[in-house]
């Protein structure tokens, strides 16, 4: 399969929105109908990449105002929800029986459960 671009005299993509709707490569006089579909095919998944890569380029230079701004709103809810669920747990824990102790010989103490 030959990857050379197209001739001079094959149709040049103009915008890279046209690079979806018609395919350079298909009046190729080296490439079969199969190649320059399978050409075309990786033209427009390399648009797609390159429209990915902008859009993460742009995300990262300036982040999402309304994402950052709900990200903090689910922050506070987090630590509430934590600091509730360790309220709950220590209040199950103060709430059981404490252990009975006994001593053996050595006075040591040690719990024994029932």
């Amino acid at each position: 399969m030959s990857t050379t671009p197209p001739s001079s005299s094959s149709p040049t993509v103009s915008s890279s929105h046209d690079i979806f709707s018609v395919n350079p490569y298909e009046s190729h006089p080296n490439l079969s109908p199969v190649e320059a579909e399978v050409l075309w095919e990786y033209a427009k998944l390399a648009q797609h990449v390159k429209s990915l890569s902008q859009k993460t380029r742009a995300l990262h230079e300036e982040p999402d105002k309304t994402m950052l701004a709900r990200l903090r709103v689910l922050e506070k809810k987090m630590g509430l929800v934590l600091t509730l669920f360790k309220a709950s747990v220590w209040g199950v824990i103060n709430d059981q029986p404490a252990p009975e102790t006994y001593y053996d010989s050595s006075n040591n103490t040690t719990i024994q459960h029932h």
